[in-house]
């Protein structure tokens, strides 16, 4: 009974592991919708410092012209929040021009504010429309450009570009359409979203985000020398690149896999000395019957035949434990999966595999010394 526990668990693991590790990769894979790749992200706390806004603003304008005149640097600008970082969206409450919204439906969407240039620097393609410009300042017109995903939702086969929504009694219009991206992780679901200008919603506290040539060390250096021109008692936080920004978000994948794989590893281990265990015992008892077959003419390979077959039993009664247990339990395992099914066929077929493969490993050496019974000393006993 305890070899069927060992391995229906072992069977768990195992799968629970593969479709851990399939979505991992496929995540690593998959495209957020922007460039993690010559993108590096810092920031300056001025908030701790004691700037006011009005401050604050004309340090970035000096420290982002700074930047930009870097060796290897192709564009820098600001964002409110950096994607897929642990801060929180603004959200608010919207009014959209012309679109009627069914009963119960609450109008709201979360939003960033994010400096010209920010799109062609975090690599967000422009489906439509134009981007921000320095131009887009507290004196000109409210303007947002909002993500694919609104433009489809509020205006349907139209033109969005012209359009207006409104934010906290402020109309704003649509000068541009954004390709979809994630903004949190790659697990959620593309939802209405928009951006609107830094310098129309100007706070103290914003990242900086630089498209270079150059390491995120390099730049990290560099960012360092230019904060501590302009005041000598700010220095900025270690720049680290997009790609590393967007791996600490899939951290919780990365742990379920090691964990898994740990504990699967050790189910693993346990199984198979309990199928050594277990076939030594059954081999030991079934002397006298071994040396019997033997006498009446089985051979080596009818023997060894014969105890694998007995061992591969117990491991095929426990992996359909194993099979139903797993069915059920790695439907709980939806928020840690993407796009990989909870019933992901290769993932139990891996699992299969190790297990059987584990199993004649285990019962193989008690089947080879099964061969070995002498039948005259066998039928003595």
């Amino acid at each position: 009974m305890l070899v069927f526990v060992q391995v229906a668990l072992s069977f768990v693991l195992i799968a629970g592991t593969g479709l851990v590790l399939r979505s991992l990769v496929r995540m690593q894979n998959a495209d957020p919708g922007f460039s993690t790749r010559s993108v590096v992200v810092s920031s300056v706390d001025l908030f701790s410092a004691g700037y006011k806004p009005d401050r604050a603003k004309i340090f970035y304008e000096q420290l982002l012209e700074r930047i930009r005149a870097l060796p290897g640097v192709q564009s820098a600008t600001l964002a409110r929040l950096r994607p897929f970082s642990y801060g929180v969206y603004s959200s608010a409450p919207l009014e959209i021009e012309g679109y009627q919204p069914p009963r119960n439906e609450q109008l709201a969407a979360d939003y960033n504010e994010v400096g010209e240039g920010y799109f062609a620097t975090i690599g967000i393609p422009i489906v439509t429309g134009r981007e921000f410009a320095r131009t887009d300042d507290e004196n000109a017109p409210p303007v947002a450009v909002i993500n694919e995903m609104m433009a489809t939702k509020y205006w349907p086969g139209k033109e969005p570009v012209g359009q207006r929504l409104k934010v906290k009694d402020k109309w704003m219009e649509v000068v541009g359409v954004a390709k979809n991206a994630n903004y949190r992780t790659k697990l959620e679901q593309s939802t209405p979203f928009f951006y609107v200008p830094v310098r129309q919603n100007f706070f103290v506290q914003d990242n900086i985000i630089i498209r270079t040539e150059q390491s995120a060390a390099a730049i990290s250096n560099a960012l360092a020398r230019e904060v501590h021109a302009l005041d000598a008692n700010l220095a900025p936080l270690d720049a680290i690149s997009l790609q590393e920004q967007v791996d600490v978000m899939s951290y919780t994948q990365r742990l379920a896999v090691a964990l898994l794989a740990i504990f699967g590893g050790m189910a693993l281990f346990l199984a198979a000395i309990g199928l050594y265990a277990v076939m030594s015992y059954l081999v030991s008892q079934s002397t006298r019957e071994l040396g019997m077959r033997v006498a009446l003419g089985a051979g080596a390979r009818d023997i060894l035949q014969l105890v694998l077959s007995r061992g591969l039993r117990l491991t095929i009664a426990g992996i359909a434990i194993g099979g139903i247990t797993a069915l059920l339990l790695t439907r709980l395992m939806g928020n840690l999966l993407y796009k990989v099914s909870p019933r992901d066929p290769i993932a139990f077929g891996l699992a299969l595999i190790i297990l059987l493969a584990v199993a004649l490993l285990a019962c193989f050496l008690p089947a080879r010394r099964a061969t070995r019974v002498d039948p005259v000393q066998a039928l003595r006993v």
